[in-house]
């Protein structure tokens, strides 16, 4: 049985930047190959700053244990010991079951074991298209059903693959906004608060008042343009599309949200799709389960009783 380790987040190539608002502050940075942002309402500079500085380094630190493309990872560690029983710190175990979790609520199609089909499918506008045998090829890699885990370890079988990048994000935003509240909660209990990790955020506290933070929708077809403006003041919003990744080939566009079950993507699904919940990781599942309905994601998304809003 192997340990796995846990990652040193690697120093950033761009460094955490704080700028003044007529709100208050706004602390930039970058992770999870996004552009992230810590909204903060009136303070001083020293605590906003150091504020930002401990939301940074959180997602700094998630990024370097659950990224895909960190060798030293302990998401890669996993992927390079399959076949056996490997032991597992808390928050791994956690990530792990409540992915198991998603697997079961979605009926297998929210799968974090199906990015092994990046292996033939390259989202990068062009018309090249995997064959059929490809990607049958990879499909007996595939079922989150088939990975055990107990209350220390889990066994992920031979030539599977894990990737979090489904949920990693939306965890992180999550992870740092409760962060901030714990530290801004001895200073400043009344602070207003927006964590934004590329479109997916938590509104922490509303704006004084009560005043919602208005947040802008991508539109799928110009990515640089919103779509719509939707008022936030408290809990997550997230969204899932596909206005940059995709492949268009004999007049069909296929989007990157790819079907577990036969390795192709979902057909007939609206182009995005952005569910607000009290959670962001619990939007992410929302959202991205939706659009793996396809053709019914309205008609699954109305039975979540939950705010949404869909760009066909």
């Amino acid at each position: 049985m192997t340990q796995s380790t846990a990652a040193q987040p690697t120093p950033p190539t761009t460094p955490l930047q704080l700028s003044a608002t007529a709100y208050g502050w706004l602390g930039q940075f970058r992770a999870m190959a996004s552009p992230c942002e810590i909204l903060l309402g009136p303070c001083d500079e020293l605590m906003a700053r150091q504020l930002c500085a401990a939301a940074a380094a959180e997602a700094w630190r998630i990024e370097a244990k659950f990224s895909r493309y960190r060798q030293s990872s302990t998401l890669s560690q996993l992927n390079q010991h399959t076949g056996q029983w490997q032991k597992l710190d808390s928050e791994t175990l956690s990530l792990l079951q409540f992915s198991k979790q998603c697997f079961e609520l979605s009926d297998g199609m929210f799968d974090i074991s199906s990015g092994i089909l990046r292996k033939v499918w390259k989202f990068d506008g062009s018309d090249n298209l995997p064959s059929d045998d490809a990607v049958a090829a990879l499909l007996p890699f595939i079922g989150f059903d088939r990975v055990e885990l107990t209350a220390d370890s889990a066994f992920i079988p031979a030539g599977m693959e894990l990737d979090l990048g489904g949920i990693a994000k939306e965890y992180a935003v999550d992870k740092v906004g409760q962060l901030l509240l714990e530290l801004s909660a001895l200073v400043e209990p009344a602070l207003s608060l927006v964590v934004n990790f590329g479109g997916d955020m938590l509104a922490v506290r509303p704006k004084p008042n009560d005043d919602p933070w208005r947040i802008g929708i991508e539109h799928p077809g110009k990515p640089d343009q919103s779509a719509m403006l939707v008022a936030l003041c408290a809990g997550a919003l997230a969204t899932s599309g596909d206005a940059r990744r995709f492949l268009y080939k004999d007049g069909v566009r296929y989007s990157h949200i790819l079907n577990p079950k036969t390795g192709w993507p979902v057909q007939n699904a609206p182009r995005s799709v952005t569910v607000s919940a009290p959670s962001c990781v619990m939007a992410g599942l929302l959202a991205t389960t939706a659009l793996l309905q396809g053709q019914q994601a309205k008609e699954f998304l109305q039975a979540q009783e939950l705010k949404h809003w869909v760009i066909d």
